[in-house]
């Protein structure tokens, strides 16, 4: 075995080793250690990612001294190393992004507590990507839940308790639907590790054995992991989850959270149920439904707000859509639109939060419209970086949503016949208008021009690390848009190693 194999584990063990020191140290150590530590995993999951390129397979780590079907397993290939990285280089941005606003956000006592909250929801993300046992990922699928719950609350203001306890009583309906469908599966098959699993379901359906439990257990862990990521109609949460928690947490919560649950569900169609399995069972159609409906009440939703920060917090509930109706669609092409899509919308979402954030603080720090009005002239640096995420959200040649939509429409035309190519070209038609309808007036708004404006304006220089940032979110935004077709081979490479 490579010593590069050892890496994703090495990843998930500095993690949470990672929040442990954290608790003990000052603020500043421990940002220096969070930081530190996002850095050496982004390098091991490079690594891991160049190793599983070169040799063109996935391979399993074996946990301790038990083999399969025992012992614990992490499998790693092209899509968890990238995916890992990708991960690794958003939460970066994102908390470098919102340092300046820590302070003002959060009671100094408790910032070395947001750290080890970090860290923590890292460990459980990395898990997530990496674990090849299903019980594992559920325990990390409730560390995810109990870290992004305390990065909510954390603030401490009333609007943050009760979107944190939404989030807790809807996550935890999600957590249970999934605690109960891994314990069917596992009374149905007697595995936990996912090839084992799929080994024996594919065995059960050759027989024709307990299909009513089997199509229980999909549905069951397909619909919990839908709550837990936001799927329209379960989003009641999301609006002041991600509104009003700091913009470190929110530009996290939004690109990060949500698309490890996404990927979960990924690992579970490939290497738990099956996808032809997954395809022939009618789950899928109620995950397309959901998806194409999402798509336009999230965007009407978001058109009715009058605060930025939720309305860009609705329009995660049409992206989240986007992706479940690229799942819903029953195609390689379809999958992967959507595995580019949740590259798309963590690195575009983020962006949007964190350059909200500077055009809020040249606005007495309001939210509402009006007062926002001309922003993009009093900070510069944020409102380009805003009007770069809006023409990515809406799909504007040259970013990253103009690829996803372009792939999702590729994916629909290939389902000439199948009755789904004219509900997905119509719907990403509407939607990308109802998008355009929010964003480009939000665009225009910031960059209306004001007469005696008593408002502060904002230097870049006075802002260097903040202004660097955004930067480089446009710079990846770009990187995503124009060269596309590796990241698009990669994907693909991945999904091939997934079974």
């Amino acid at each position: 075995m490579s010593f590069v194999q050892n890496f994703p584990f090495f990843s998930i063990i500095l993690s949470m080793f990672s929040g442990t020191i954290c608790s003990v140290l000052p603020r500043k150590a421990a940002k220096v250690v969070n930081l530190a530590m996002l850095t050496i995993v982004g390098i091991l999951s490079a690594c891991v990612l160049g190793f599983t390129v070169a040799s063109g397979e996935s391979y399993t780590f074996m946990m301790g001294h038990f083999p399969a079907p025992w012992g614990n397993e992490i499998r790693a290939g092209v899509l968890e190393a990238g995916m890992a990285l990708f991960f690794c280089i958003i939460m970066i941005l994102s908390i470098v992004g919102g340092t300046h606003k820590l302070d003002e956000e959060v009671i100094e006592s408790k910032h070395s507590l947001y750290y080890v909250l970090l860290n923590l929801l890292m460990s459980s993300l990395l898990a997530l990507i990496y674990t090849n046992d299903l019980f594992t990922a559920y325990v990390f699928v409730e560390i995810n839940t109990i870290a992004a719950c305390g990065l909510i609350m954390i603030r401490e203001s009333g609007r943050t308790i009760v979107a944190a306890t939404r989030y807790m009583i809807m996550s935890l309906i999600g957590s249970g639907m999934l605690l109960l469908g891994i314990c069917i599966t596992y009374d149905l098959t007697g595995h936990l590790l996912m090839l084992n699993i799929k080994e024996a379901i594919a065995g059960l359906v050759v027989d024709g054995r307990y299909p009513a439990p089997l199509l229980v257990a999909i549905a069951l862990m397909c619909v919990g992991l839908a709550i837990k990521s936001a799927l329209f109609p379960f989003h009641s949460w999301l609006p002041d989850a991600y509104g009003y928690s700091t913009v470190s947490s929110a530009a996290i919560l939004s690109s990060l959270v949500s698309k490890g649950y996404i990927f979960l569900l990924f690992k579970i169609i490939y290497r738990v149920i099956g996808v032809e399995i997954f395809n022939n069972s009618r789950i899928i159609d109620v995950l397309f439904i959901f998806g194409l409906a999402g798509m336009i009440f999230g965007s009407v939703s978001a058109i009715r707000e009058k605060d930025i920060r939720r309305m860009i917090a609705y329009s995660s509930v049409a992206q989240i859509g986007y992706i479940y109706m690229g799942i819903g669609m029953g195609t390689e092409f379809g999958i992967v639109a959507a595995v580019f899509h949740v590259l798309t919308h963590a690195a575009t979402k983020s962006l949007l939060f964190i350059s909200c954030s500077g055009l809020t603080d040249v606005s007495n720090f309001e939210r509402s419209f009006i007062p926002l009005t001309g922003s993009g002239y009093r900070h510069k640096v944020a409102g380009v970086a805003f009007t770069v995420g809006s023409l990515s959200m809406v799909g504007v040649p040259l970013f990253a949503g103009f690829i996803s939509k372009l792939l999702f429409a590729e994916a629909a035309v290939q389902m000439v016949g199948s009755g789904k190519m004219l509900p997905v070209l119509i719907v990403l038609g509407i939607s990308t208008i109802l998008n355009a309808i929010y964003f480009i007036k939000t665009v225009i708004r910031i960059y209306t021009p004001v007469e005696n404006s008593e408002y502060r304006t904002i230097k870049m220089s006075e802002v260097k690390l903040y202004s660097l940032i955004l930067i480089l979110f446009i710079i990846l935004n770009l990187v995503l848009g124009c060269n596309s077709d590796p990241v698009v081979e990669m994907i693909r490479q991945g999904l091939g190693m997934f079974a």
